[in-house]
C-alpha cells in the first residue's frame, strides 16, 4: 500500500519487500509517473485508499505482476529524464504523499490498538522516512524540504501507535531537525516550527525519548553524565531562624560550580560543534526560531522549548545545561533586549505598562498603538522575554532552573543591570529604578528570585554595624537613595523596596531588617515600672523633651493620658500576659491615641474610623503568614538571656532611613510621606516576634540611645503641637484638607498645605498601626 503512493523516484530504490503481494502490487501500481487521478478515478478523493486497499485483495496474476514491473522501470526511466529544477509543487509528490499517510492512516483505524499493519511495517522495514529526508537536505526537487516537513509532523501528530522508538523513525527525525533553524525567514520556517513542536509534544508524552536526541559524541562520556548525582543535594539552603550560619549556602548556590562532579567536566560538551560550527540539535533549532521576526511562529517556538525544559529526566536535563547555549541563549537575548530600551525612556509609563505576559505580547500585533511613547517597544520586548525566561525556570527541572537563573543573573544581572543602576544622572536613575521595579515585578520563580535577592541585597546575614563600609555596595546605594535629595528619586527608590517586601523571600525582610533585630539589643536591662520611669526620665533629659511646652500636656482630656503611655501604671504592669506581652487592646489604644483630638478630623467625616483598615490588614496580614510558613520562624521572642550581653543596638541603614524620613514628615510632600507610610505598614506585618515588639509595642523598656517606631511618632507628635500654633484657623483648615484629599471639595490653594496634609497621613497611618497590632494580637477580653 506504501509503494503505491510512492513518487517512483523513491519507490524505485527501495528493496524488493518481504511482505504479501498486495503491497507489491499496490506499490507497483502507484510508482507510474503522473498527475494525480481525476475525480472519480482510484486515488481520488476520500475513496482512495479504501479503493486501493479493496484493489490489493484482488488475486494477483503473472502477467500483471509483469506489467507492473515495466511500468515501475519506466517510471524510473522518466524519473532520470525528469527536469531537477522544477519545484515539486509541480509535481504529483505532494498528492502522493498525502496519498501514503491517508493509507497509514487508515490502515491504523481498522486495526486492533497497539497493532501494526503490513503498510506501517513497509514504511519502517524500508526506510522510507530516511529516503525521503535525504531529498529533503539535497533539495531535490526544490521546495522537497517543506513536504517532507508536513509528512513527517502529520506522521507523527497523527499515527496513535509510538513511531519515535523506532531506530528508522528516530533517525531520519533526526536528520530533518539539523535542516531546521538554519536561516531565519526562510520560506519553511513554518513547517520548521510546526515539526519541531511536534516531535517536542511526543517527547513530553514519552519523556525517556529524550535519550534519542541527545548528542552522545562518546559513549563513556555518556555514562558518566547519566551517573553524576543531582543538584538539589547541594544546593539545599538552611534559612532556618537563629543558626549559626544561616545562610552559608547561599554562596554555594549563587554561580554554578564549574566541576560539580568529576563527571562533569569530561562531558561537557562543545556546543559550537567540530571545526567552530554549531550543532543543529533540537534545542539549537527552537532557540533559534524563537528570534523569528513573525511572532506566532516564535510563540510555537518558545512553546516547544518549555516542554523540553519540563522533562523530568536528569539526564536531559544536564545534557541541556552542560551541552548546550540554553542557558547563555536565553541571559543574552536579556541582556540585548534591555540595552535597546533607551536611557531617555519616561520612568511613568514604563510604570503603566504593569506586568507584560510572554503569550501575549507574541500574540499581538506588533502595529504601534496610539498609546505608543519613544522606547515602548523595546519595554514591552524585554519584559516579554523577561516574563518568558521566569517561566521557563518555574516549570523546568531542577537542575536546568538553578543553571538558567544563575546564569541570568551573572550575564544580565551584573554585567547589564548593575552598571544602569549605579548611574548618577537623576534622570537614568528614575528609569533604572522603575525598569528595576518592573523586574522585581516579573520575577515568581523561586530560583530566578533567589538569584534577584542576592544580586540586589548580597549574602551578608549578621548584624549591620554603623559607619562600616559597605559590603554590597549596590545595597547600599538603593538604601540611600531613599533619603535622596530628589523627593521623586526617593519616591521612586521606596516603591521598589514596597514591591520587593511583598515577594515571598524570607532573605528581604531580614536583610533589610530582622538581621539587627535578632539579639534584641534595643531592650534596656532595667525592668519594672521604677526603673521603667527612670529610664524615661533619662530619655527626656537626654533628648531634651522638657523644653517642649506641649509635649507633657498634650494629652490632657482624653481618653489615655499621657500618663499611661509614658510609663505603664500598676495596672497596666499586672495585665501583661506571661510571656510579657501586653494586653492587645492598650497597644491599639497606644496608637489611637498618640494623635491628640485637637488635631483629629477623622471623626468628624463620615467612613474615615479605624474599622476601615482592619479588613485590609487582616487579608495582608494571612497573605504574610502564608509566605511565612515555609520560613520556621519562632512563635516567641527570643530570651534575652541567650542574647549578647551589653551589645549596641543599630537599627540597620533600611529603618535608619525610614525612621529619618518618619521625623520629617511633617516637612515633606504628601505623596512621599504616603510611599513611607506604606513601607513602613509593610515591614510591621510580617509575623516575627522581634518586629511585634519593637515596632508595634510602645511598652518596650528601649535602650540607651534606641529609638523604635513609636518614640519617632512621638517626637513628631511633639514638633507638630509647636508648629500649629502658628498656623491661624488650624481646625477649619486641616477639615477642609481631609474632604479635599477625599475628593469632597475641590481643590484650593491654602497655606501650610503641606503640613496640614502631613497631619492627615500621620493620623492615618496611626490608625493602620493600631489595625495591624489588633490582626497580629491574639485578640483579648477588656
Amino acid at each position: 500500500s506504501i509503494g503505491s503512493a510512492l513518487p517512483h523516484s523513491i519507490s524505485h530504490s527501495t528493496s524488493p519487500s518481504p511482505f504479501p503481494s498486495h503491497s507489491l502490487r499496490l506499490l507497483s501500481a502507484a510508482a507510474s509517473p503522473g498527475p494525480p487521478p481525476a475525480a472519480g478515478c482510484p486515488g481520488a478523493g476520500d475513496g482512495s485508499v479504501s479503493l486501493s486497499l479493496r484493489q490489493a485483495e484482488r488475486p494477483r496474476t503473472p502477467g500483471r505482476e509483469e506489467g507492473d514491473v515495466q511500468q515501475t522501470e519506466r517510471a524510473a526511466a522518466a524519473g532520470r529524464g525528469h527536469d531537477d529544477t522544477l519545484p515539486v509543487k509541480q509535481t504529483d509528490i505532494p498528492w502522493r504523499l498525502r496519498q501514503m499517510l491517508d493509507i497509514l492512516v487508515y490502515e491504523e483505524k481498522q486495526l486492533e490498538r497497539g497493532e501494526t499493519g503490513p503498510c506501517m511495517e513497509y514504511l519502517l522495514q524500508h526506510k522510507i522516512l530516511e529516503t525521503l529526508c535525504t531529498l529533503a537536505k539535497a533539495g531535490y526537487p526544490p521546495g522537497m524540504k517543506q513536504q517532507v516537513l508536513i509528512l513527517i509532523t502529520k506522521l507523527l501528530g497523527q499515527i496513535q501507535q509510538p513511531l519515535l522508538p523506532h531506530i528508522n523513525v528516530h533517525r531520519p527525525v533526526q536528520k530533518l531537525i539539523r535542516l531546521c533553524g538554519e536561516d531565519l525567514g526562510s520560506k519553511t520556517e513554518k513547517e520548521e516550527v510546526q515539526f519541531l513542536t511536534t516531535v517536542c509534544a511526543k517527547l513530553s508524552q514519552d519523556p525517556y525519548l529524550i535519550n534519542f536526541f541527545i548528542e552522545k559524541k562518546d559513549s563513556a562520556d555518556y555514562r558518566r553524565l547519566s551517573s553524576c548525582p543531582s543538584e538539589k543535594n547541594r544546593v539545599q539552603r538552611d534559612q532556618a531562624f537563629g543558626t549559626e550560619s544561616p545562610r552559608s549556602s547561599w554562596s554555594q548556590g549563587s554561580q554554578l560550580d564549574p566541576s560539580p562532579t568529576p563527571c562533569a567536566s569530561s562531558t561537557r560538551l562543545n556546543p559550537e560543534g567540530e571545526g567552530g560550527q554549531r550543532d543543529r540539535t533540537l534545542l539549537s533549532a527552537l532557540l533559534t526560531l524563537t528570534a523569528s521576526e513573525k511572532p506566532q511562529f516564535a510563540l510555537k517556538a518558545c512553546e516547544g522549548l518549555l516542554l523540553l525544559a519540563r522533562l523530568p529526566e536528569e539526564v536531559a536535563a544536564r545534557y541541556m545545561v552542560e551541552s548546550t547555549a540554553v542557558c547563555r541563549t536565553l541571559s543574552d537575548r536579556l541582556s540585548d533586549l534591555c540595552k535597546l530600551i533607551p536611557d531617555s525612556i519616561d520612568p511613568g509609563q514604563v510604570e503603566l505598562l504593569g506586568r507584560v505576559n510572554w503569550r501575549s505580547h507574541c500574540a499581538a500585533s506588533r502595529v504601534e498603538d496610539a498609546d505608543s511613547f519613544p522606547g515602548k517597544g523595546a519595554a514591552m520586548s524585554f519584559f516579554s522575554w523577561l516574563d518568558y525566561c521566569d517561566q521557563l525556570v518555574k516549570e523546568a527541572h531542577e537542575v536546568t532552573a538553578a543553571a538558567v537563573a544563575q546564569e541570568i543573573r551573572r550575564r544580565f544581572f551584573v554585567k547589564v543591570l548593575e552598571p544602569r543602576l549605579l548611574q548618577v544622572s537623576e534622570a537614568r536613575i528614575l528609569s533604572s529604578t522603575e525598569l528595576l521595579m518592573g523586574v522585581v515585578t516579573h520575577v515568581t520563580s523561586p530560583c530566578l528570585l533567589d538569584e534577584l535577592v542576592l544580586f540586589l541585597l548580597g549574602e551578608e546575614r549578621e548584624g549591620e554595624v554603623p559607619g562600616q563600609p559597605a559590603c554590597h555596595p549596590l545595597r547600599y546605594q538603593l538604601i540611600d537613595r531613599c533619603n535622596h535629595l530628589s523627593d521623586e528619586i526617593s519616591m521612586a527608590t521606596l516603591r521598589f523596596f514596597e514591591q520587593l517586601l511583598q515577594k515571598p523571600q524570607e532573605h528581604i525582610i531580614y536583610n533589610l531588617v530582622l538581621r539587627n533585630l535578632r539579639g534584641r539589643c534595643y531592650i534596656g536591662n532595667s525592668t519594672g515600672q521604677e526603673d521603667r520611669a527612670a529610664e524615661n526620665e533619662h530619655l527626656d533629659e537626654t533628648d531634651e523633651l522638657e523644653e517642649d511646652p506641649f509635649f507633657t500636656d498634650i494629652y490632657t482630656g482624653s481618653r489615655f493620658p499621657a500618663s499611661d503611655w509614658l510609663v505603664p501604671p500598676v495596672a497596666t504592669q499586672e495585665a501583661t500576659k506571661a510571656d510579657g506581652k501586653p494586653e492587645v487592646n492598650r497597644i491599639v489604644n497606644s496608637f489611637l491615641c498618640l494623635v491628640p483630638d485637637a488635631v483629629k478630623t477623622s471623626d468628624l467625616v463620615a467612613g474615615c474610623g479605624y474599622d476601615t483598615y482592619l479588613v485590609d490588614a487582616h487579608r495582608m496580614f494571612q497573605g504574610c503568614c502564608v509566605n511565612a510558613r515555609e520560613w520556621k520562624w519562632p512563635l516567641v521572642p527570643k530570651h534575652l538571656e541567650s542574647c549578647e550581653p551589653g551589645g549596641i543596638f543599630y537599627e540597620g541603614d533600611f529603618l535608619k532611613v525610614l525612621f529619618d524620613r518618619m521625623a520629617q514628615i511633617l516637612q515633606q510632600p504628601y505623596d512621599l510621606n504616603l510611599q513611607i507610610t506604606s513601607v513602613v505598614s509593610k515591614i510591621a506585618l510580617f509575623p516575627h516576634p522581634h518586629l511585634h515588639e519593637y515596632l508595634l509595642d510602645p511598652y518596650i523598656n528601649l535602650a540607651p540611645g534606641c529609638r523604635s517606631l513609636f518614640s519617632v511618632i512621638v517626637r513628631v507628635i511633639g514638633d507638630l503641637m509647636q508648629r500649629i500654633q502658628r498656623v491661624a484657623q488650624f481646625p477649619s483648615k486641616l477639615l477642609l484638607v481631609r474632604r479635599q484629599l477625599m475628593g469632597l471639595e475641590p481643590e484650593a490653594e491654602l497655606d501650610h498645605a503641606m503640613l496640614l496634609k502631613a497631619v492627615i497621613v500621620l493620623e492615618e497611618f496611626c490608625k493602620e498601626l493600631a489595625a495591624i497590632a489588633f490582626v497580629k494580637y491574639p485578640s483579648e477580653p477588656d
